[in-house]
């Protein structure tokens, strides 16, 4: 994994802020909170959507929302999203 770098990562969020919240508490408690979660879990969470290892009614969604992220990208958003409180 990649080191992440949560100001960076702050900036690769809007659209996953639609349902996960600006604060990382998602809208709609069929969505995840976000804010606090272990770095290496959002990060492999996401790759597993990319790689459709991860399946469910959201899948698809999310992996159109991560297809055009690099590895990079994905571990910035998820220092950015671990580190809140």
């Amino acid at each position: 994994m990649p080191k992440g770098d949560a100001s960076k990562g702050e900036l690769k969020t809007p659209s996953c802020r639609f349902c996960h919240g600006s604060n990382g508490i998602a809208s709609q408690a069929s969505y995840p909170n976000l804010a606090g979660q272990q770095q290496k879990y959002l990060y492999d969470s996401m790759l597993a959507y990319t790689n459709d290892m991860r399946i469910g009614p959201m899948a698809t969604m999310m992996k159109g929302q991560l297809q055009n992220l690099t590895s990079q990208d994905i571990a910035d958003i998820a220092a950015y999203y671990s580190e809140m409180k």
